[in-house]
């Protein structure tokens, strides 16, 4: 775990490779409870059965957004401002899926920030590469350029 004091110390780390997180595990369990939240049920995601024949490894694969959606779990896991008073999610800039993410594939995420910018109220303003790592595969499941502000 990274740990930096202020979001104005983050400016000093520009160009920086923040980290990697630890691996994680995307089940089925965890596909389901994401098409139950947002109600995309697609059959490459939900019916296992059916991707067992008609999917060309076999396999459900997991929502590009549930992808999406692990990035600021596992960011956690990476790096910490110390004398922060709050954190927002700004936006992205480019989201890329790259890759499909197959039932049972481990993840994880590496980080590099690009920018970090002065916004109203004392703010920084943080833009990261987020990219999602597959194990074992030769392409990431996601590149995305994700924006938060973080407030001292």
């Amino acid at each position: 775990m990274r740990s930096i004091a202020t979001p104005q110390d983050m400016k000093q780390h520009i160009g920086e490779e923040f980290g990697v997180s630890d691996w994680v595990t995307i089940d089925q369990a965890t596909i389901d409870k994401f098409a139950e939240a947002t109600g995309d049920h697609q059959w490459i995601h939900v019916d296992v059965a059916r991707a067992k024949t008609e999917m060309p490894n076999g396999k459900t694969i997991a929502h590009g957004f549930l992808t999406l959606s692990l990035v600021p779990r596992l960011s956690q896991t990476i790096w910490k401002i110390e004398q922060r008073s709050r954190g927002l999610n700004y936006g992205l800039n480019k989201v890329r899926f790259t890759a499909p993410v197959a039932v049972d594939s481990r993840v994880r995420l590496r980080q590099k920030l690009l920018a970090a910018d002065d916004v109203k109220d004392g703010g920084v303003r943080l833009t990261f590469e987020n990219t999602i790592e597959i194990d074992g595969a030769s392409h990431p499941a996601l590149i995305a350029e994700g924006l938060s502000i973080v407030f001292p």
